[in-house]
């Protein structure tokens, strides 16, 4: 079986010494070099970057200098290229000789691979010292440390074989690779991230809740030029600031946002099929399950009744779809003690009564999972306003 062609997105600004390093460590793999494509994705450098003659085939593409926009290049980069698997690789991330053929034999499938970033003193380098230490002809550069977090992390998911859905953290942009089928069907990099960090978790959220696995490969090797970003303390703690704020609007598992909070982007859609209902209990039942959880209620019905920012009408959009981690469907109207829903969420997939469906999103895609009965709501279609709000007070009082 012919080995497939790899795609390599390099995005790039104002750094050719660093990308001459990579694009040379690209021709020393031992993945065919015909099997092989490369695009530059320039995010608007004064000049164009020059990838030289190479044995694979490389092509620049270029988007206009707008600020910082890495999750726009990548995009950029991807729609350039042809091969049903898809490499990202940083330009100052120097891939080992193995490194595309390991990535790309394990991106089968619904996959999004996680190589092995390591850390070296690269500075003042030169492509023909590069050849040499790669070829194990030359001298090694200084080894910097690893940070210890994610090796223990890597260590104790069985290199995300045992991901759950806070995994998403182990993901690293520089070494990255995945399937151009998932890649396309999720959507690609979100382009409103702006700042250094955090596109490569919400893609991996993204994907992870679309379904797919998770993988580390500790034998696919790349080198960082210079330390993690933890370790360049003059700038880590503002910008990571940044990229929490940029990540809990996109995120929804609570350790990415915590609680409290009304976000644009809820953890649980609920869809209330009330096309049948009184326009009382559609309001007493949004009311109810939206008390003390991260959600958002879609009225089937189109019905605008209730000026709240997170109560909508007619059906939920993809893009909410494909990053919320649950969607629960009530079918009469109902009422929930406070945190039933969280309950719910915890034990899905559960049937609730004869009426609520709670199902995770990542089961839906996989198409996975047998309901669990758990114990239901109150049905309270008919019931009056009045009856409502003292059934919420009598909650709220512990009665």
């Amino acid at each position: 079986m012919s080995a497939p062609l790899v795609s390599v997105v390099i995005p790039h600004y104002r750094s050719p010494r660093s990308l001459a390093l990579v694009l040379t460590a690209l021709e020393l793999q031992d993945h065919p070099m015909d099997r092989l494509e490369v695009v530059v994705a320039d995010d608007g450098s004064p000049a164009a970057p020059e990838p030289g003659d190479r044995p694979y085939h490389v092509r620049v593409v270029r988007q206009e200098d707008l600020g910082f926009r890495g999750a726009a290049a990548r995009n950029l980069g991807a729609r350039a290229t042809r091969g049903p698997v898809l490499l990202f690789l940083d330009q100052d991330t120097v891939p080992e000789p193995s490194y595309v053929r390991l990535m790309a034999a394990a991106l089968t499938g619904s996959v999004l691979a996680v190589g092995h970033r390591r850390h070296a003193d690269l500075d003042g380098w030169e492509p023909s010292q590069v050849r040499g230490w790669l070829a194990g002809t030359g001298e090694a550069p200084r080894e910097l440390e690893e940070p210890r977090w994610l090796l223990d992390a890597y260590a104790g998911s069985d290199n995300l074989r045992a991901a759950d859905d806070r995994s998403y953290r182990f993901v690293i942009g520089a070494v990255l690779g995945v399937t151009r089928e998932l890649f396309d069907r999720v959507g690609g990099f979100e382009e409103s991230f702006t700042r250094y960090g955090g596109e490569d978790w919400e893609l991996a959220n993204r994907c992870w809740i679309a379904g797919a696995d998770l993988v580390h490969l500790p034998g696919a090797v790349a080198w960082h030029d210079g330390p993690d970003f933890a370790g360049r303390d003059w700038e880590h703690e503002r910008v990571k600031y940044l990229e929490s704020v940029a990540v809990a609007a996109l995120i929804t598992e609570p350790g990415a946002r915590g609680r409290g909070l009304v976000w644009a982007q809820p953890d649980v859609v609920i869809r209330l099929h009330d096309e049948a209902w009184e326009a009382a209990d559609a309001v007493a039942c949004a009311q109810s399950l939206l008390r003390d959880t991260d959600a958002g209620v879609w009225l089937s019905s189109g019905r605008t009744l209730i000026e709240d920012p997170r109560v909508h009408a007619g059906q939920p959009a993809p893009e909410v779809l494909g990053r919320c981690r649950y969607q629960v469907d009530v079918r009469r109207p109902v009422h929930v003690r406070p945190g039933q829903v969280r309950q719910w969420c915890d034990v899905a997939p559960a049937l609730a009564g004869e009426h609520v469906t709670v199902r995770r999103t990542r089961d839906l895609a996989r198409g996975d999972g047998t309901a669990t009965q758990v114990p239901g709501p109150q049905d309270l279609s008919g019931t009056s306003l009045e009856s409502w709000w003292a059934s919420d007070l009598a909650a709220d009082s512990g009665r």
